[in-house]
């Protein structure tokens, strides 16, 4: 018998197609997430205190499971970060071109920024990690006013499709970001 449709607002598991999902298949659907997508949307909070949202490219360092962006002072966001360390960060799935848009996969990390002092160890590593995922932007490793930000995972929220959400413990956001093939 072939399997039928599950209409996609439905709660189910899109790799095993059970109704629920279960611990592997929420890994499975939050690593297929951060590999597949390379940008996000960067919450900071300015000296007033409000919100400032930016679209930002990521990369992920399998070494300490954390988030690398590279991001320049002329963003208000990178000032933003520089000041205030606390930002939340959001991964989403693209928007079908037709259909529901209320199951789309995504994940919102709650972060503590630290920007990394250019030359050092973690800094050499955060470049490498990055320019894996981007190697065009080479070239704009050395701009003084670009700088390399560690996202340390503090909280995460995983919605996996519609009904489908949880709070995840943030080791084991950093577990799964460890596991080799999300570079």
């Amino acid at each position: 018998m072939a399997l039928q449709p599950i209409p996609s607002i439905v709660p189910h598991c899109t790799c095993c197609r059970r109704l629920h999902m279960n611990q592997e298949c929420l890994r499975t659907e939050f690593q297929k997430l951060m590999r597949k997508h390379r940008i996000g949307s960067l919450a900071t909070l300015t000296e007033q205190g409000q919100p400032l949202l930016a679209v930002t490219p990521f990369a992920i360092n399998t070494t300490d499971g954390t988030l690398v962006i590279h991001v320049s002072e002329l963003g208000a966001h990178t000032r933003n970060l520089l000041q205030r360390p606390q930002a939340a960060f959001m991964v989403c799935a693209r928007e079908p071109v037709a259909g529901p848009v209320h199951s789309l996969p995504r994940a919102s990390f709650q972060v503590h920024a630290t920007v990394l002092a250019r030359g050092s160890a973690p800094w050499n590593q955060a470049r490498a990690c990055y320019l894996t995922r981007f190697p065009d932007v080479e070239f704009m490793m050395d701009f003084t006013d670009f700088h390399l930000f560690r996202l340390e995972i503090v909280r995460v929220r995983q919605i996996a499709g519609f009904g489908i959400a949880r709070t995840l413990p943030a080791r084991t956001a950093v577990a799964w970001l460890k596991e080799s093939d999300l570079s």
